[in-house]
């Protein structure tokens, strides 16, 4: 906002010396070598070489005031006049000389028009300072205070044409973090209080365990029968306690995720532009091949959201993993649904992990040093699992292919 306070400021200096320039300019110019006057005594002299006197008519004229032909008064006159020799005789043009008046004219003139100039220009940069930069500047310390974490308070809404959308953006992210943030405290809570039960849980059929194990080490038992069956009790016990660690291992694994999905119907093509608009141009600049296939266009019932986040989670897969020459897409149609694949050269996977990349934090041999979370495919299965799709990969001749299968509305 400083800068363009300083800017309208240079601004307002310029004009001023704009409007002192002209009026200096207007108020020393000698206007006696325009003398208007001197056009019309012409004009009228003329019309006397040619016509005669008697038919020259002065009451049109601004200046003239009267024609006098050489006589006894000739020279007895208060106007300011000038004498001219028309036809070998002499005549006398009176004139009025109001000079003044027309240059005031003008110099009024000019200014109401740099007045209205100027108007329009300040007008200009009030309504930039008003309606843009005032609005925009409320919004600085909004992501500094979202990096920060302090999500409660809610951006003040504007009807501000130019910034109403961004503001609802804004808003509506703000929204989203705090309901993150609420949902992955609740989720922790319910992890924790998870393991504690499960602990709990553990501690009885453990201490089973040791008891039975104890009087097996005493040989408090003799008869067969009964060691069968402290053995069997035993066996029951670790079952037991096999079924809570497989609880324990699922919440850690799966539960850390709450993917949400609103199903609706889309357009196949509005999917495929939105990614047509972001790696068309990413892919040309790091002289990556991107083509996409021919389609013909239908409605899909699935979250349109979601579905751009699956194929931009494959596509970045495409472009991390593969050797960078060419990624396509390309499609096809089975049993009401719509195949989407995503094909890039260079697969460096071997067949035997295919089976596990749709699993969590797993990650390929082909990885090396690619940062990643190993969280990219499994998020895809499970967004595609929500919209009642699905999603696969196969590997032919060296070229990785990822199909999402999209359901017809």
């Amino acid at each position: 906002m400083k800068a363009f306070n300083r800017i309208s400021a240079a601004v307002v200096a310029v004009i001023m010396l704009v409007f002192i320039s002209a009026n200096m300019m207007l108020l020393t110019n000698d206007t006696d070598s325009g003398r208007p006057y001197r056009v019309e005594i012409s004009r009228l002299a003329l019309d006397i070489e040619q016509s005669g006197f008697e038919s020259v008519d002065i009451s049109a004229c601004q200046y003239v005031t009267g024609i006098e032909k050489y006589g006894d008064d000739f020279y007895n006159t208060d106007s300011d006049y000038i004498i001219r020799e028309i036809n070998s005789e002499l005549y006398r043009f009176d004139y009025r000389a109001d000079m003044k008046s027309d240059k005031r004219s003008v110099i009024f003139t000019v200014n109401i028009i740099l007045g209205i100039m100027s108007a329009i220009i300040i007008g200009v940069l009030i309504f930039i300072r008003v309606e843009i930069l005032s609005p925009f500047e409320t919004l600085t310390e909004v992501p500094y205070e979202l990096s920060k974490g302090n999500l409660t308070a809610p951006v003040k809404d504007t009807k501000n044409r130019f910034f109403g959308k961004f503001i609802w953006g804004v808003d509506l992210l703000r929204e989203n973090m705090e309901h993150q943030k609420q949902r992955e405290l609740e989720l922790q809570k319910d992890k924790k209080m998870l393991l504690l039960s499960l602990s709990h849980d553990i501690k009885t059929p453990l201490s089973a365990i040791k008891l039975y194990s104890k009087a097996l080490s005493k040989g408090l038992y003799s008869s067969t029968e009964k060691q069968t069956e402290l053995a069997e009790n035993i066996n029951a016990k670790a079952d037991e306690i096999e079924s809570f660690v497989s609880q324990m291992t699922t919440a850690s694994r799966e539960d850390f995720l709450s993917l949400e999905v609103n199903l609706e119907e889309f357009y196949l093509s509005e999917l495929i532009n939105k990614l047509r608009l972001y790696y068309t141009e990413k892919l040309s600049l790091i002289k990556v091949d991107f083509s996409i296939g021919s389609y013909s266009d239908c409605l899909l019932k699935g979250d349109p959201d979601r579905s751009v986040e699956v194929l931009q989670n494959v596509m970045e897969n495409a472009v991390k993993y593969g050797d960078g020459k060419s990624i396509s897409l390309s499609f096809s149609e089975e049993d009401g649904c719509i195949l989407v694949t995503v094909r890039n050269s260079g697969c460096t996977l071997s067949e035997t992990e295919l089976p596990h990349i749709f699993e969590s934090f797993w990650r390929g041999t082909n990885a090396g040093n690619e940062k990643g979370s190993g969280l990219g495919l499994y998020i895809c299965r499970q967004l595609m699992n929500k919209m009642n799709g699905e999603i696969f990969a196969e590997i032919k001749d060296a070229h990785m292919y990822v199909t999402s299968v999209f359901v017809k509305a």
